[in-house]
């Protein structure tokens, strides 16, 4: 049976807009992702019995069936009846829960992987079809492009040509922020004020105040111009997340942070990624390592943005 190693690329997202909740509770997204060259390394062996397995150096999986790379495999056998098992083997260099996409990398890379190895692949489309209830991230990363916008749960994108490649400096804090958290954070300061309570005059019963129902509204209409999309400065001008004022609020020590990273020489472009709590900041020139963990005093990771993504390579 066939194996195939491939890297798992990280992402970040140069521009982020939470838009309105829907019935489900899942959230509608717009998002700018871009590639990064910091990678999972990525092993896929098909099995011809029903044995599955996944191993992982250099992070605690917790349980396999909760793992995303384990739940891409799965939901692709049941899909395609192909393959019977697999082991997964999975090398770790991106962080865990920082909001660089790296349990969602190695779903996608997985998926690509099997579709790869399989005698009757699925069309692109399908693949992504299988790839969404994953999570919002993990449409792109099955894909092989290295820049896309992105809106609805993520599984709508336009793919945009590369950016010339720029050095990015990952700065990773000492603590997480939950994804739920963020979400939560976000919809108290998006939701409506309760309605005031009317007083009950004397000898009358007290008036029924129904309960508070909460409505997440979205941002409001905008037109892209298309150098938003197509050049950095235009991306740095447009950019923003939703997410960095109410999680800068709740955990002011990640803001402070994100005030120094900016304020940096040759700084073109500093944000949150995700939901937090992994920073990053683009370069005009090459960057200055020692610089930035001094003035963050946090763990900080070379990269570059990426303009292609590395092919797979088959072992067997």
């Amino acid at each position: 049976m066939p194996s195939m190693r491939l890297s798992a690329f990280a992402k970040v997202n140069l521009s982020l807009r939470v838009l309105a909740r829907e019935t489900s509770g899942y959230h509608q997204i717009e998002t700018l992702f871009c590639r990064v060259d910091l990678a999972d390394d990525v092993t896929v062996h098909t099995r011809d019995d029903a044995a599955r397995s996944i191993a992982c150096r250099g992070a605690d999986l917790g349980p396999a069936e909760k793992n995303l790379a384990w739940r891409a495999a799965a939901a692709y056998s049941a899909h395609r009846g192909w393959p019977q098992g697999f082991a997964i083997e999975i090398d770790k260099q991106i962080p865990v829960g920082g909001g660089l996409g790296g349990g969602s990398a190695d779903a996608g890379a997985v998926l690509r992987a099997l579709n790869a190895m399989n005698p009757e692949p699925l069309p692109p489309n399908d693949l992504l079809t299988l790839a969404g209830p994953l999570g919002a991230d993990v449409p792109f990363l099955t894909s092989d492009v290295p820049l896309a916008l992105a809106w609805g749960r993520g599984e709508r994108m336009l793919t945009l040509p590369a950016l010339p490649e720029r050095d990015i400096a990952l700065v990773i804090p000492p603590f997480g922020v939950a994804t739920a958290d963020a979400y939560e954070w976000l919809a108290r300061v998006r939701a409506p004020s309760a309605p005031s309570r009317p007083r009950a005059s004397a000898g009358t019963r007290k008036a029924k105040v129904p309960e508070r129902v909460v409505h997440i509204e979205g941002p409001g209409p905008v037109l892209h111009p298309f150098s938003a999309l197509t050049s950095w400065e235009g991306v740095a001008r447009a950019s923003l997340n939703d997410f960095e004022p109410v999680v800068f609020a709740e955990r002011p020590e990640l803001g402070a942070i994100h005030e120094k990273l900016a304020a940096l020489p040759g700084v073109a472009l500093a944000r949150m990624s995700g939901s937090g709590s992994t920073l990053f900041a683009l370069f005009d020139e090459p960057a200055e390592l020692r610089m930035v963990a001094q003035a963050t005093g946090c763990r900080v990771i070379a990269a570059r943005t990426v303009s292609s993504v590395v092919p797979h390579l088959l072992l067997d």
